[in-house]
Formats: C-alpha cells, sequence, structure tokens
C-alpha cells in the first residue's frame, strides 16, 4: 500500500490564491508525497484542461512524482436517454484528460439524489441505468489503459451495500470502487463494517477522518440520519483509521491511500500531521 495525497486537500489554499495546480503539485513533492491525485482540473474548456493536464504531468515526471488518480463529479442518472448518452460523453472526455495526466485510476460519482419527479422513488429503480452508464464508461476507459470507480458519495449511493449492488451490476473486470473510509459517516454507517463489506472491490482509497456529533455547530454538516459531521486532521478525529487500514490490508488492497484532508485547521499543517500518522500505520 502506497501513500498519495489529493489536490482537493490544498483547497484552502488554492481558494485563497496561495497555489495554483503547478504549485499545488510541487507543495506535495515538497512535503514528501511521491504521489498525488488530481480532481478535475480547473477551467471550462476541455482544450485547456488537456494543456493543463499535460504541463503538469512534465512537472511530476520532472519531480519523480505520480499522478495517481483523476477524480471527477458525475450523475449518471439523468431523466431522459439523451442526457444519460451527454453524461456519459462527458465523463468520456475527462478519461482523455486522465490518460494525459498519466493517471491509472478514475473516479466518477453514480449519483447524489433521488429524482423528485418521475416514477422512480429509489436507488434501486435507479441502479440499471447507472451501472449501465457505468459500464459504457468502463469500456472506453479500459482502451486508455485507466480503471474506473464509483465513491461512496451523495447520500443516496453512499452506503456500503448499496456500492456493493453497483460493483455487481456493472459487472465489469475493469470497474471497481473508491472506498474512502470516512465518507460512510455521511450516511450514519459504522466506518469499520463499512470498508470491511467493500475493500475487496477497492481499486482506489482515501484516508480521511471525520469528527461526528450530534448537536452539530460551526463547520458541520448534516448527516442523512439527522447527526453531523465535520472534517478531521487524520488520526485525530472520530473515525477508525487505523482499523480501515487493517481491513483494507486484510482484503489484500495494495494500491494507493489517498489522503483527502477537509478540516478547518490550515490544510498544510493538517495533511502533514495526517501525512505523518498514516505512515505510522502502513
Amino acid at each position: 500500500m502506497k501513500i498519495s495525497v489529493s489536490s482537493y486537500s490544498f483547497a484552502q489554499y488554492q481558494n485563497a490564491g496561495k497555489l495554483d495546480m503547478i504549485t499545488t503539485l510541487e507543495k506535495a513533492r515538497e512535503m514528501g508525497f511521491e504521489a498525488i491525485e488530481f480532481t478535475d482540473l480547473p477551467g471550462g474548456d476541455h482544450e485547456k484542461k488537456c494543456e493543463l493536464a499535460a504541463k503538469l504531468r512534465k512537472r511530476a515526471d520532472e519531480l519523480g512524482m505520480d499522478i495517481n488518480a483523476h477524480t471527477v463529479s458525475a450523475n449518471l442518472y439523468r431523466g431522459n436517454d439523451a442526457d444519460n448518452a451527454y453524461e456519459v460523453e462527458r465523463i468520456k472526455r475527462k478519461l482523455d484528460v486522465a490518460k494525459i495526466l498519466g493517471a491509472s485510476v478514475l473516479r466518477h460519482d453514480a449519483c447524489w439524489s433521488v429524482p423528485s419527479e418521475g416514477k422512480v422513488r429509489s436507488f434501486d429503480a435507479m441502479l440499471p441505468t447507472i451501472a449501465k452508464n457505468a459500464r459504457e464508461i468502463t469500456e472506453y476507459a479500459q482502451k486508455l489503459g485507466i480503471k474506473t470507480c464509483v465513491e461512496n458519495h451523495g447520500y443516496v449511493a453512499q452506503d456500503s451495500d448499496r456500492m456493493e449492488r453497483l460493483f455487481n451490476a456493472v459487472d465489469h473486470e475493469n470497474f471497481g470502487l473508491l472506498v474512502d473510509m470516512g465518507n460512510f459517516v455521511c450516511v450514519d454507517e459504522n466506518n469499520v463494517t463499512a470498508v470491511s463489506r467493500v475493500a475487496p472491490y477497492a481499486v482506489h482509497a482515501h484516508a480521511k477522518d471525520m469528527y461526528i456529533s450530534k448537536t452539530g455547530g460551526e463547520g458541520f454538516g448534516e448527516t442523512r440520519g439527522c447527526n453531523y459531521f465535520k472534517g478531521a486532521v487524520l488520526g485525530e478525529g472520530d473515525v477508525d483509521v487505523a482499523r480501515c487500514v487493517a481491513v483494507l490490508k486484510k482484503a489484500g488492497y495494495d494500491g494507493y491511500l489517498s489522503i483527502e484532508f477537509e478540516g478547518s485547521e490550515d490544510c498544510i499543517d493538517g495533511i502533514a500531521r495526517g501525512f505523518a500518522y498514516l505512515k505510522t500505520l502502513i
């Protein structure tokens, strides 16, 4: 198992104009990381994203770093066939960017909510469409030498049993799951139990910690079950990170474990503390 860091972890400094994508890459290397995962690149134009991807790949090579994954947002359940087809093609273009980055994995989401209109009222009713779209995406990705995966995101597709059903429904050798040990908090699921269910299907993993609260407060988000969560420095929150890592190891996962920091602390300090803790586990 190898350690990486998500560019998303540096969002505080990026939003404040202290870092851009290139300097984020450089900062990660300065901190001791040998690999980085990039979220969707800035700029609305596909050609500009490709140009930036090429610059990032070149700089990563100069620094001796791996770009291990590209993670992008998606909604694979749309109201009609035309919108579904558009979304699939959009994600295929993200795969083209991932290829330029040299990433071996692309993560896209499944969906974010049950539609408020129409006959569909459940995840299982949406599942055949989501699986069909995910299969078409991974078939294209396979030709590029990139594996695809879905992360436990978005409340409706976030539970470990729903992730497992999605994995089985897609039923493709190139498709797996991104197991984020922290995100299961958002659907009030025990993190260790959830990770143990889906670890065998992992092609990528996130190391993330959360504070869990019944009362909430500033900076807390609300879970599906009306509890509250907030990002924490890895190893300092309420997620049993050590056991989650042990479960992934036991399942034979030997890919990258990317630190994804979402806390309110200074992000550089928070990432560094989490990195030091994760190294003791690995």
